[in-house]
């Protein structure tokens, strides 16, 4: 790389017209093979010399078939979006295949998530072998060019003529056995150097790889993501449709819980003084507890339930997290005001999705005091589980919502004020579970694995 040299340091030309202009063009000619220059972006002007030559006609062309296959791809995406409205329309017509829908985009929004989150920290490792072999190689530029010049120079040089100038053939007998001696280094350190460079071209190709295939699921998601809006959109529509008064109950949700200062009594006083949440809670103490209790696989697989399928003190070790996150905070941790987290905290990626561990009923949903968005669920049997820190809620208050459901999405940052408190750089989710208005420990609830995780 070359060093930045000041201008007294180059010899001025005493030449003036055509020979200067050629000696300012050869300077710069040399300046642009400076690795530095061109990664800065800088491109010298030369005084004198032409503008940028116009467009050729088949630069012309090249720019028309572009513009063309823009147009025919905003063309296909708006066709898409009107297929997808219809089938969506459609859907709403049988709340069973509207909910399945839901909940089975829903998954796949999340596996996505999983597969782009996993994809990205292969590349961050990839990314920093990458950058330490090129720091390598980089400290080491003087010593491959002391490399590749002493093999040019062995590759050029002719045998001496013997006959004609002896002292040629005992000159070349010396640098023979000193190069006896010097050739094993520099085997071993051409030979290492071969090696980095391979390592690098290799993980070049895999970095490549990786970010195609990421790309890709990251389209996936997108597109996704754009069904599952759509079809939230449509259940709420039928929920609009079907509760008259929903704008003015969420209203009054939003006054009472402005007066409410403990969660306890944010679901006591929701569920006796707000209609909806109350006929919600009602519908739980009758409908929360099936009579049979044991898990049933096919109550869970029935999309068009309006209640519980299993009873919630059933489902141990059957539910899976709200979100796609790792846990950073336990049930029964220091919550570093000298008190215990009552539930878990789990860090997430930036506009996640949040989808319902279990089936219940919404008593809640907005935000509250230091919880920011806050969600919670009448589980029926006198449990309660709480969700917060989402940026948006896509449900409403007196909705019954099933396993795996889509209920909101996480912001960019953390809204929890106990979790801002620890500097948290990621979006964090809060979960809580209740019984009889007590916390308890979630832990029991969560599945082992993926495998034995409840689904709608």
């Amino acid at each position: 790389m070359f060093a930045a040299r000041p201008l007294s340091c180059f010899p001025r030309p005493v030449r003036s017209g055509r020979s200067c202009r050629a000696s300012l063009v050869a300077l710069v000619v040399v300046f642009s093979g400076c690795p530095a220059l061109a990664q800065s972006g800088l491109r010298p002007s030369i005084p004198g010399t032409a503008s940028p030559t116009p467009a050729t006609p088949e630069q012309l062309k090249q720019r028309e078939q572009e513009l063309e296959a823009a147009r025919a791809a905003q063309k296909a995406a708006a066709e898409a979006q009107e297929r997808l409205k219809a089938d969506i329309a459609a859907l709403g017509e049988d709340r069973g295949k509207l909910n399945q829908q839901l909940i089975d985009v829903a998954a796949q929004v999340r596996s996505v998530e999983v597969r782009v989150g996993e994809a990205e920290t292969r590349l961050r490792g990839l990314d920093g072998r990458e950058q330490d072999l090129r720091t390598s190689l980089e400290a080491r530029r003087s010593e491959i060019i002391e490399v590749l010049a002493a093999l040019q120079r062995a590759g050029r040089r002719t045998p001496p003529a013997l006959l004609v100038r002896p002292e040629d053939a005992l000159q070349s007998l010396r640098t023979a056995m000193l190069l006896g001696s010097v050739i094993p280094e520099m085997r071993s350190r051409a030979e290492k150097l071969s090696t980095d460079l391979g390592e690098l071209v290799a993980i070049r190709k895999t970095i490549a790889s990786e970010r195609d295939k990421l790309a890709g699921d990251r389209d996936r998601l997108r597109t996704d993501q754009t069904r599952l809006a759509a079809l939230v959109e449509e259940r709420q529509r039928k929920q609009s449709s079907a509760e008259k008064d929903m704008e003015a109950e969420s209203a009054r949700a939003a006054v009472l819980a402005q007066q409410i200062d403990s969660l306890q009594g944010l679901i006591t006083t929701m569920e006796l003084d707000l209609k909806s949440a109350a006929k919600a809670a009602s519908t739980a103490s009758l409908q929360g507890v099936p009579v049979n209790s044991k898990p049933d696989a096919n109550a869970l697989r029935n999309p068009g339930r309006k209640a519980p399928a299993i009873a919630f003190a059933s489902t141990k070790g059957m539910l899976t997290f709200p979100v796609n996150g790792t846990k950073i905070r336990e049930f029964g941790a220091s919550d570093g005001a000298g008190g215990s987290d009552k539930g878990i905290s789990l860090a997430t990626r930036p506009g996640a999705q949040v989808t319902t561990p279990c089936d219940g009923w919404v008593v809640y949903a907005g935000p509250f005091r230091s919880y920011g968005q806050l969600l919670i669920l009448n589980a029926g049997g006198g449990y309660h589980v709480l969700i917060a820190g989402m940026e948006r809620i896509s449900v409403n208050i007196g909705q019954f919502v099933q396993t795996g459901e889509p209920v909101a999405i996480m912001g960019n940052r953390s809204q929890v004020a106990s979790i801002l408190a620890t500097n948290a750089s990621q979006p964090v989710l809060y979960v809580e579970f209740r019984k009889d208005g007590t916390p308890i420990d979630p832990g029991p609830w969560w599945a082992a694995n993926e495998g034995e995780k409840v689904r709608g």
